[in-house]
């Protein structure tokens, strides 16, 4: 075989190769077992692209959980599982979208409500910052 047909079906393969990887990353399915979790005992992530939040919130839980949800809808994420006091949202990154997943406990406590949140990158190794800044956006302080 001459050698440019060679290089060329290479060439073929691993743009077809990318291209299937790039598909499978927007269209893998979200299992609720798997990515439902406890943002309250939830072990942190093995990889550093994820953030992790909890604090006081002076307001009550189900208007805390408006404001997520409207916040979470806006941005173009979609409820995995859970409901108003525990859930987990699938949100997409803005260029490659891929899929991360943003777990999110509201408890009663006093007058206010204590929130933990977790929210973590199912592909790649590093998020630059997506995952705290999703999250400093979501959360009323």
């Amino acid at each position: 075989m001459r050698p440019m047909l060679m290089f060329l079906i290479l060439a073929i393969g691993l743009a077809a190769l990318a291209l299937a990887a790039a598909v499978w990353v927007r269209v893998a399915p979200s299992d609720p077992a798997v990515w439902h979790v406890d943002p309250v005992t939830a072990p942190d992530p093995t990889t550093p692209n994820f953030a992790r939040v909890e604090r006081l919130v002076a307001l009550p839980p189900a208007e805390v959980a408006a404001r997520i949800e409207a916040v979470a809808r806006t941005e173009g994420a979609v409820r995995l599982a859970g409901d108003p006091m525990f859930t987990t949202w699938i949100a997409r990154t803005a260029r490659m979208r891929f899929p991360d997943y943003v777990s999110i406990r509201l408890t009663p406590e006093g007058e206010g409500t204590r929130l933990v949140a977790l929210s973590r990158s199912r592909f790649g190794r590093g998020d630059q910052g997506v995952n705290r800044a999703r999250l400093g956006r979501w959360l009323p302080m």
